[in-house]
């Protein structure tokens, strides 16, 4: 296959077109670049096309396994490339299926984070590695957050999207029907400091710039705010380092 092989200008069209959405849904694809991203993402999706320089291919033999490489010299790989700098590697995987909502006896057992409308990939990518250093597999995010599959998104993962689970749903239809604890942060919430926290339940993180909407927060049964530390001067926490912030301090009693 590979020495038949040829980039066509189809080939390349289609894969331009999957920095928007629409494209990759009708290609039923999407990219990912770099070692680390495309070996981390070969554990949970299929690749259709694996590109990659010849050194790569002999070098990455073993881990790529029964998948087929298909080498291209780097001017090549720079064309499909989203990166300032040429990665030895690009593969496109197949699209999974959209994502069931868990049981009820899942958010009973474990940490859940949800996203309302989160809508920058880089926050979005940041966001799910920091879920799965944090031990947590199921992210539920509005339809109206950013679509995680979204190249800049996948790249900000370096490969975590291999292990969290994303569902997009309606936030207040599910979290209307769960029985445990549902927490997210406001300005007028308790000091996640002194508050006590849980060791399952779901925890709401809003908007960049308007945070969670109302009918998500009619939803939130627990309102914790991160309080600056005195003569601190910024106005709010990026949406990504609050997360990260709000995980750690959820996960302490369990890292002691």
């Amino acid at each position: 296959m590979n020495s038949d092989f040829q980039l066509t200008n189809r080939l390349r069209k289609e894969f331009a077109s999957l920095d928007d959405a629409k494209g990759r849904r009708r290609a039923g694809i999407f990219p990912a670049e770099g070692t680390k991203c495309v070996l981390e993402l070969l554990a949970a999706f299929t690749p259709r096309y694996i590109f990659s320089t010849a050194e790569w291919k002999e070098q990455y033999a073993s881990e790529i396994g029964e998948y087929e490489v298909i080498t291209l010299k780097n001017c090549e790989l720079k064309e499909l490339s989203r990166l300032s700098a040429t990665p030895p590697v690009i593969a496109f995987f197949e699209l999974p299926e959209a994502a069931p909502v868990p049981s009820k006896k899942y958010f009973e057992e474990n940490l859940v984070l949800a996203l309302d409308r989160v809508q920058d990939p880089g926050n979005l990518g940041t966001i799910l590695r920091t879920a799965d250093w944090m031990g947590v597999h199921t992210v539920l995010a509005s339809h109206d957050t950013v679509d995680a599959f979204n190249p800049k998104v996948v790249q900000a993962t370096m490969g975590a999207l291999a292990r969290v689970n994303i569902v997009y749903t309606s936030l207040p239809e599910v979290l209307g029907g769960v029985d445990t604890p549902v927490y997210g942060t406001f300005l007028d919430g308790t000091n996640i400091y002194s508050s006590p926290l849980t060791a399952s339940g779901v925890i709401v993180m809003g908007n960049e710039g308007s945070g969670i909407s109302a009918e998500v927060a009619a939803c939130v049964t627990r309102r914790l705010l991160i309080p600056p530390y005195p003569g601190g001067t910024v106005e709010s926490l990026n949406v990504a380092v609050a997360t990260a912030i709000t995980l750690a301090l959820f996960r302490a009693p369990l890292l002691k």
